[in-house]
C-alpha cells in the first residue's frame, strides 16, 4: 500500500538476514583463522585471507537464497559476488596488515574490527549490485 513506509522495515529485515548469514560465514572464517594461526603456525594475515575465502563460499550460497532471494542467474550473480568478495578480500588484507603488523593489535581483535568494515561494504554492494533487481 505505502511502499516507502515499509522500506525501512524491509531493509532492516534484510540486514538482519545478512547479519545472520554473516555469523555462519564468520564461524567458518574465524575457525580457519584460529586453526591456521594456533595449530598450523601461519601468520595472521594469510590465515585470515584463507578464512575469508572459506566464509565467502558459505556467504554466497546463503545470501543468494535467504537474504536477497535473488532470481539473478548464477552466471550473473556469481561473477558479481566474486568482484565484491575480491574487494572485500583486499580490504581484509589491508586492514589486518595495518592493525596487526603495523599497530601490533592482537589478531582476533583486529579481525573483529576488520569484519565490521567489510560487513558494511559487502551488504551494500550485494544489495545494490550483486543480487539487486535486473
Amino acid at each position: 500500500m505505502f511502499p516507502l513506509v515499509n522500506a525501512p522495515r524491509a531493509l532492516a529485515r534484510q540486514f538482519a538476514a545478512f547479519f545472520g548469514v554473516g555469523l555462519v560465514a564468520a564461524i567458518v572464517h574465524y575457525g580457519l583463522l584460529i586453526g591456521l594461526v594456533e595449530l598450523a603456525g601461519l601468520s595472521a594475515v594469510p590465515a585470515t585471507l584463507a578464512g575469508y575465502l572459506g566464509g565467502g563460499v558459505v556467504s554466497y550460497a546463503l545470501n543468494r537464497r535467504h537474504t536477497y532471494a535473488s532470481t539473478r542467474p548464477h552466471r550473473e550473480a556469481g561473477w558479481r559476488f566474486a568482484v565484491v568478495a575480491a574487494i572485500g578480500f583486499v580490504l581484509t588484507g589491508i586492514v589486518m596488515q595495518i592493525l596487526v603488523e603495523r599497530l601490533g593489535i592482537f589478531y582476533l581483535l583486529a579481525q573483529i574490527v576488520t569484519t565490521g568494515i567489510v560487513l558494511v561494504w559487502s551488504f551494500l554492494a550485494h544489495r545494490i549490485w550483486t543480487f539487486g533487481s535486473r
